[in-house]
């Protein structure tokens, strides 16, 4: 049991269905809503974008059960700021009062807030390919506030294939020397907890799953994150594993082209190394998903995408 009243068996039962309209989330969701609640005024979560295309943000807007305005906005901060004290793409403020509630939340929570980080960090060029805020008349480098939040929060949790991995802000040629936050944080010299949340975009459960936790329980022991930090409970099987095309690979049954009956494995599907419950969780509030709408796994998840699963329509 969390120090906030949760059971760990409640929550990972709940952080498995959270995207279905079941009705033990009705009994339950109110407890968790308070204790999020509680734990959020300690440990307040701080969501900084980076370079990237906020695909991840506009994919936590699409939350269901519990949704944006359930679990986010009205039940975790009494004054009501969406998701965090910090988020300059979802928050209503702007400008100098955007970024004291920034500066604020991380010299007030040293040490205990959780740092969101959305994209992958620019370095080229001292850091001014991506800035973000001024300080004394001049634009603050988004390196800055990754080494500084970096090495003051409780956790690191990377929203996206970007942030966790490079991604495609990363891709050859990449002109603004991006780099993954775990690598920029590790050349920075800054040991810190980490979890990635990888995905383009990252599903919005995986996320809501992810903090909640952190929340509740704290940082999670090394056995629940896998060789890439990914949390096992959402990335612990591979898409082919429960994918609904997998009997025709077992079978021997190929497709030569999109429409055709069979394994789209030889069409470029990279289901078999990709890791995420897609098949059975869904997208877009679980009503579909990249194979299901007949197109192919690209990986997403995994390190090294885009650049190491091109091209994607061919097997490799």
């Amino acid at each position: 049991m969390s120090a906030h009243g949760i059971e760990r068996r409640d929550f990972f039962r709940w952080a498995l269905s959270i995207g279905a309209a079941v009705e033990a989330n009705a009994v339950f969701l109110p407890r968790l809503r308070a204790a999020v609640a509680e734990a959020a005024r300690e440990h307040p979560v701080v969501w900084v974008q980076l370079s990237g295309c906020s695909g991840c943000s506009i994919s936590l807007l699409n939350a269901i059960h519990p949704g944006v305005r359930e679990i986010l906005l009205e039940d975790i901060l009494p004054d009501k700021r969406l998701v965090t004290h910090f988020h300059q793409t979802l928050m209503a403020g702007s400008g100098e009062v955007a970024m004291g509630a920034l500066i604020d939340a991380a010299e007030k929570h040293k040490g205990k807030f959780i740092a969101v980080f959305e994209g992958a960090v620019p370095t080229r060029a001292g850091g001014r390919f991506g800035t973000l805020g001024e300080e004394l008349g001049k634009p603050v480098p988004m390196t800055e506030w990754v080494a500084r939040l970096g090495r003051d929060a409780m956790a690191v949790v990377n929203a996206g294939t970007c942030a966790a991995y490079g991604g495609i802000s990363a891709a050859a040629p990449n002109p603004g020397g991006c780099l993954a936050v775990p690598a920029f944080l590790k050349d920075a010299g800054i040991e810190k907890p980490v979890i990635n949340v990888p995905g383009c975009p990252c599903h919005p459960d995986w996320l809501v799953g992810t903090v909640t936790k952190v929340l509740l329980y704290g940082i999670p022991a090394p056995s629940e994150l896998d060789e890439h930090l990914r949390p096992k409970l959402y990335f612990g099987k591979t898409v082919h594993n429960r994918c609904i095309y997998r009997d025709y690979m077992d079978e021997g049954v190929f497709a030569a082209r999109f429409g055709q009956t069979g394994c789209m494995l030889e069409l470029g599907c990279k289901g078999p190394f990709a890791h995420g419950d897609c098949p059975t969780r869904q997208w877009n509030s679980g009503v579909n998903w990249c194979i299901q709408a007949n197109n192919i796994c690209v990986g997403c998840t995994e390190p090294g995408f885009p650049d190491e699963h091109a091209p994607l329509y061919q097997r490799r």
